[in-house]
């Protein structure tokens, strides 16, 4: 396998929509607004809470829509991993990663202290090499600045590193810093979505995909 290889958090490593939905509908309901079904904001959970805040509020435009985004992310923490798992086969693939000799790590847009406390919940606050959070750096996916840095902490080259995720903007980040792509499709998509224009060098149908001959090799 290759030296790292570099997840996305929610959507590829970890299904968390239900607690974001939770979360979101705290805030819906003190609007006086019927709460939200799952199938209204799973497919926008990878574009972030301003993408889930659209889904909630799109009558109103994006400044005003900001008003309720660290009201969001505050319940968001107060339950930060309730009913969030990894996705399934998710913990071989991981384990596969560990017994190759090969280390694995964590690039998210999501803000770093709501990243490490999902990442603490899962069980993987000392096998994950590194975490790179959305708010780390000025700059975030689809800007390859963070697959950079996580490259630099982890004292390897990008070209020696893979990057999976679920969202085109994580394959543009990884074109963009010359890392092989791999494009999860398990993941959270809305129905124009179409993972074939994104251009990643591989598509993975389920996570056990990744352990096919070659996919997790530069």
């Amino acid at each position: 396998m290759a030296p790292v290889i570099l997840f996305d958090l929610d959507g590829t490593l970890v299904d968390s929509a239900v607690d974001l939905l939770n979360a979101l509908n705290v805030i819906v309901r003190q609007s006086g607004r019927p709460a939200l079904s799952l199938a209204e904001i799973r497919p926008v959970v990878s574009k972030g809470a301003r993408a889930m805040l659209a889904v909630a509020f799109p009558e109103l435009d994006e400044e005003k829509r900001l008003q309720y985004l660290q009201p969001f992310l505050d319940c968001y923490q107060n339950a930060v991993a309730q009913y969030s798992t990894p996705f399934a086969d998710i913990e071989t693939v991981l384990t596969a990663i560990e017994a190759s000799g090969s280390r694995w790590g964590i690039v998210t847009n999501k803000p770093y202290y709501l990243a490490k406390e999902v990442v603490h919940s899962m069980g993987w606050t000392h096998r994950s090499a590194v975490l790179i959070g959305g708010d780390t750096l000025p700059r975030k996916k689809p800007d390859p600045d963070q697959l950079f840095h996580a490259c630099e902490l982890l004292a390897v080259q990008a070209a020696d590193c893979i990057y999976v995720g679920d969202d085109e903007r994580d394959v543009l980040a990884a074109k963009h810093a010359g890392m092989k792509s791999v494009a999860a499709l398990w993941g959270y998509r809305e129905a124009h979505d179409d993972p074939a224009k994104w251009h990643a060098d591989v598509m993975s149908d389920a996570p056990l995909d990744l352990l096919a001959e070659g996919v997790l090799r530069v």
